[in-house]
């Protein structure tokens, strides 16, 4: 991880708009009558109804999916009392954590007031606005009391995360630290090095799950806290022992586990080495640990280590679990996070280790593979599967526990929710992985011995979407998946150039060389193609012994176009084929065409590709409505591309009606159509969102999808889907992830399905 300079962080912070989040509007805004309804007199209609039944104020205002996080700066980071304003940079930060992780909104708030009882006062008189209360960065003492009021005063969740959230994510760690040590929480011993907040409330969940109070030693700046000692505040005394050890050295002593959350280098070697076997230390004070890494791990081969940092393996990272805990209580309107909601999210955090992370996170970290041991005790803050795991643990603690207000009917729909709100999947390629499960077809990776089209091909063969074959050199593969702790039990591997002349290879040659001899191919030629695993994987296809493939990581695509045409051929009535993207954006699913193919169209390629457009996006269950796109609007400029727009629109109004579709138009009165509507009220498309769009050129729709999904203004893409094809053959890009060859897959097993279908109609 690159060093954090000073100057980096000031300009982070300051470039282009100052600070970290903005408030978007999320209802129209751009004509008198939106104005009307978003405020005087339309306005008056909600306010009304929440007059009379105070729950609806969820229905119409966004206070279910608000989080007030909320400081007076007295405890900031490792800074300390920096004040309510030098703290705000820290709020806003929560305030993104929450956003990307959950889809929650925030308005970060800072107070400047110190004394407890009137923070209270303040934070209870602007409740009303929020659906949940996240306290932040206030020093102990008073947050234990500021907390406990709040909670006890107010009907929607509150929890200080310094205390909550760090003993959660630590307790899933521990949890899991456990089971590797091969020890129980109820016999190990525990010494704790710091008695703040967090650690008050670490000590306490440890207890929840099941540690004794007999077994723990709590130590502060003076020592270890015990009976004999005078100066203890009431949140020490709880944790006050009559053993006789007095200082942290002392206190190791057989000690299992460490727990730290104090200053740096306050651990050293030697104390480490006076633990049990398999000590379990968590070093979590930032930015440095009670222990450097290197130290902690060169001072005994059996420890089992945990920071704060990012940069070490077994991160103890609040973000693991305040978004989610929050996103679980707000969904099911929690009337507060009782002690069943944050033991849930202990154990859904612990659980999901168990299973090997996600390629996504491997790929965002770059590791090889996370597999359960001790450096993978906890997940990764980018692992996809927190917000399911995690929010749904919580949901249901507060429904079984009566905390709720609103219990969930649809467990299944309320996770497809949850997938959704962040992107890592949609309704559409759910329903098509339904469907491909339903009939997995066998599907051909050319480029098997490429780790990502291995590691697709594994996952969808056990996710029962498909039954590959991949083409790759035997050995090679095989030394591939070893090297990766990948299996390939079930995974049939062909190597096209080590099969028999007088095989396989003989008869696709002499196919392809019959199919290919009007236009000047022999045998020879033919069988010198079967070398190339393109050619030699579209003819397991061409003859049904395979009913699709996946192609394009290492190869050209003019080189997968050519081989296509020579051997799958056309759909019939066409006399080009074509390529589209789908890209999930804020503003809903559009389809986008051509993006990979025809350079410069024509308006015989023009209509090729609408038509090929429009029957793909009915195969995936969506009325297509589609415009062409141009610089020009509407015969504006009788010239080039937008001529051959018009020339082709002409012809599909006359011979294709069924067709909704219009241009030449500007992309501003494609997605607009209030403004399209009023500008051009004669347009074909009128009053319908358009959700397809057709670009004039090649460059100009490889850009616009390149440039939406690099700014981050697209969530999950599917593509690129080739279109017109006589049979399903996909080519996809050469950066293509795993989770984005698995999708491609799971169109192609679709496409061949439908493809069997009306082969048999046909029959």
């Amino acid at each position: 991880m690159p060093k954090i300079t000073k100057d980096a962080a000031l300009n982070y912070h300051s470039k282009g708009k100052p600070g970290k989040i903005e408030v978007v509007p999320t209802k129209p805004h751009s004509t008198q009558n939106d104005l009307s309804l978003a405020y005087s007199p339309g306005v008056a209609e909600p306010c009304l109804e929440i007059e009379k039944n105070p729950e609806t104020v969820y229905d119409y205002t966004a206070k279910g999916n608000l989080v007030a996080v909320i400081s007076n700066g007295t405890a900031v980071l490792g800074l300390g009392d920096i004040g309510a304003a030098a703290g705000k940079p820290v709020m806003e930060g929560k305030g993104l954590l929450f956003k990307i992780f959950a889809g929650i909104d925030v308005f970060d708030i800072e107070i400047d007031e110190k004394d407890p009882e009137k923070f209270i006062r303040t934070v209870k008189a602007i409740s009303p606005t929020f659906g949940g209360i996240n306290l932040e960065d206030i020093k102990a003492p008073e947050c234990f009391e500021i907390e406990r009021r709040l909670k006890e005063e107010l009907d929607i969740p509150v929890m200080h995360d310094d205390q909550h959230g760090t003993a959660i994510i630590s307790s899933a760690a521990l949890l899991n630290a456990l089971i590797i040590a091969d020890k129980k929480i109820e016999d190990i011993k525990i010494v704790v090095n710091g008695a703040g907040a967090s650690a008050v409330a670490c000590t306490k969940l440890y207890m929840s799950l099941g540690a004794r109070k007999e077994n723990i030693i709590m130590c502060d700046s003076k020592g270890v806290i015990s009976t004999r000692r005078t100066d203890l505040n009431e949140s020490k005394k709880l944790f006050a022992t009559d053993k006789t050890a007095n200082t942290l050295s002392e206190a190791l002593v057989n000690a299992d586990m460490f727990l730290g959350l104090s200053v740096a280098n306050v651990l050293s070697a030697d104390m480490v080495k006076l633990m049990n076997k398999n000590p379990i230390v968590f070093a979590l004070a930032n930015p440095d640990p009670e222990i450097p890494y290197d130290e902690a791990m060169a001072s005994r081969s059996d420890i089992i280590f945990a920071t704060g940092r990012s940069d070490y393996p077994n991160q103890v990272n609040n973000v693991l679990g305040f978004p989610y805990i929050f996103r679980g209580a707000l969904d099911v309107r929690a009337k507060g996070i009782n002690e069943d909601m944050k033991l849930a999210a202990v154990r859904a955090i612990a659980d999901i280790v168990k299973e090997p992370a996600p390629d996504v996170v491997n790929s965002a970290y770059g590791l090889q593979k996370l597999t359960f041991g001790r450096e993978y005790l906890i997940p990764k803050p980018l692992d996809p599967r927190l917000i399911t795991s995690v929010s749904m643990a919580v949901a249901k603690a507060a429904i079984d526990s009566g905390e709720a207000r609103k219990p969930i009917e649809d467990w299944s729909a309320y996770e497809n929710k949850l997938s959704e709100m962040m992107g890592y999947s949609n309704r559409l390629i759910r329903r098509l992985t339904s469907l491909a499960k339903s009939n997995p077809k066998r599907v051909v990776f050319s480029e098997g011995n490429h780790i990502n089209m291995l590691k697709a091909a594994i996952t969808a063969y056990k996710e029962g979407i498909c039954i590959p074959i991949l083409i790759a050199n035997v050995e090679r593969i095989n030394r591939i998946a070893a090297e990766n702790d990948l299996s390939l039990d079930g995974i049939e591997i062909i190597d096209n150039r080590n099969v028999e002349e007088d095989s396989t290879r003989d008869r696709y040659a002499k196919i392809l060389a019959k199919k290919r001899e009007r236009h000047g191919w022999t045998y020879m030629e033919a069988l010198e193609k079967m070398n190339d695993r393109n050619y030699f994987g579209m003819m397991m296809v061409e003859t049904g012994e395979a009913d699709a493939l996946i192609t394009g990581i290492y190869s050209q695509f003019r080189e997968f176009g050519r081989s296509a045409l020579d051997i799958i051929g056309l759909g019939e009535g066409y006399k080009h084929f074509s390529a589209m993207h789908i890209l999930q954006t804020k503003k809903g699913i559009f389809f986008i065409a051509d993006t990979l193919i025809n350079r410069w169209p024509a308006t015989e390629t023009l209509i090729d590709i609408v038509k090929q457009t429009h029957d793909a996006v009915r195969f995936f269950s969506t009325d297509p409505v589609m415009a062409m796109l141009s610089f020009s609007n509407f015969g504006a400029d009788r010239d080039g591309s937008p001529h051959e727009i018009a020339m082709a629109i002409q012809h599909l109004h006359e011979h294709n009606p069924e067709i909704c579709i219009d241009g030449e138009m500007q992309i501003n009165f494609a997605l607009d159509k209030d403004l399209r509507d009023k500008m051009f009220p004669f347009n074909k498309i009128k009053g319908k969102d358009v959700n397809t769009l057709i670009f004039p050129n090649l460059s100009s729709a490889n850009i616009v999808s390149k440039i939406l999904m690099e700014m981050g203004m697209s969530g999950d893409t599917i593509g690129p889907i080739q279109m017109g094809l006589n049979k399903p053959v996909h080519f996809t890009d050469m950066e293509s992830s795993v989770r984005d060859i698995i999708n491609l897959t799971t169109v192609a097993v679709v496409d061949a399905i439908v493809h069997e279908k009306t082969d048999t109609r046909k029959m």
